[in-house]
């Protein structure tokens, strides 16, 4: 199956990281997506995690989360710079290409799109030496950037080869952003894709948002949004996104689930996806003809 663009985020499952890494392997997938927890929860410290990792053969989509990075002054600043330096050594030691960094929700943060570009483009300098992307995340529930189309002006205002963005299906259902506006974003900025259903027909308050994204998210296709899931993933392949999809999906209850079990569900929203939606399948043998005289 073609479902070498897709992959799990360890966040679904639960166990031990070689435990999931394992599961994703076995269910035929060639990516994780890792969280900081992931590694500096090892019992044996990160570099160990970093081994096991690469010993497992499944390449990193990338690796999250910077969080309330942005917009912040004086020695609230200077810690955050101090953080993103950290997991950037992580990020690298790891062979991540992508550092996800999500939009602020600090009470401290700017509103001023320029003082949250100037602190991107630092970010993204950080970030250069290590061969590393910045893909900058609009939380529906940020206090300033909190849709895609926000994030990716700031984006364009911090004006670094290495800042793009990353698109999340659930903030973009949950804030109702027009999908009209992925139009007027340049395909080669967007680093990351990631991807989930949800069991509600419509989030409005900001409580709602925080809910439905920790407990009741699902894979593509099992939700009630699946025909905006496959639009986005359609309209994203003919803006030219030739990038990776992550499987972001936060649910209480797949914690409950043998590895295995949540693994395969994950692959069958994969095979949907890649084959239904995006048309990848490959011919059977003997299947394809030239044409013949008219």
């Amino acid at each position: 199956m073609h479902i070498d663009d897709f992959g799990m985020d360890t966040i679904t499952l639960a166990g031990d990281l070689r435990a999931k890494l394992r599961a994703v392997r076995e269910a035929g997938f060639g990516q994780i997506m890792l969280s900081a927890r992931d590694l500096v929860g090892h019992p044996e410290g990160w570099r160990a995690a970093v081994q096991d990792v690469q010993a497992s053969g499944l390449r990193v989509t990338g690796f999250q989360v910077l969080r309330d990075f942005e917009g912040l002054s004086g020695h609230l600043h200077d810690y955050k710079v101090d953080i993103a330096k950290g997991m950037l050594e992580v990020c690298h030691a790891l062979g991540a290409k992508v550092l996800l960094a999500c939009s602020s929700t600090s009470q401290h943060a700017s509103a001023d799109p320029d003082d949250l570009a100037r602190d991107l483009r630092k970010l993204a300098t950080l970030a250069v030496p290590l061969g590393i992307k910045v893909a900058y995340e609009g939380l529906s529930w940020g206090r300033h950037i909190n849709e895609y189309t926000t994030a990716w002006d700031v984006v364009c205002r911090a004006d670094r080869a290495n800042l793009g963005l990353a698109i999340d299906s659930y903030h973009l259902l949950a804030a109702k952003t027009p999908l009209d506006a992925l139009d007027e974003i340049d395909a080669r900025k967007i680093f990351l894709v990631q991807l989930s259903d949800f069991l509600w027909n419509e989030v409005r308050s900001f409580e709602e948002r925080m809910t439905t994204a920790r407990h009741f998210r699902v894979f593509p296709g099992e939700g009630v949004h699946t025909g905006a899931l496959a639009e986005i993933v359609a309209r994203l392949d003919r803006l030219g996104y030739r990038g990776d999809y992550s499987f972001e999906v936060f649910n209480d209850d797949y914690q409950q689930l043998p590895l295995p079990t949540v693994a395969q569900r994950a692959r069958r929203s994969a095979v949907w996806l890649a084959e239904d939606v995006l048309r990848r399948s490959t011919p059977l043998p003997n299947r394809l003809r030239l044409r013949g005289p008219a």
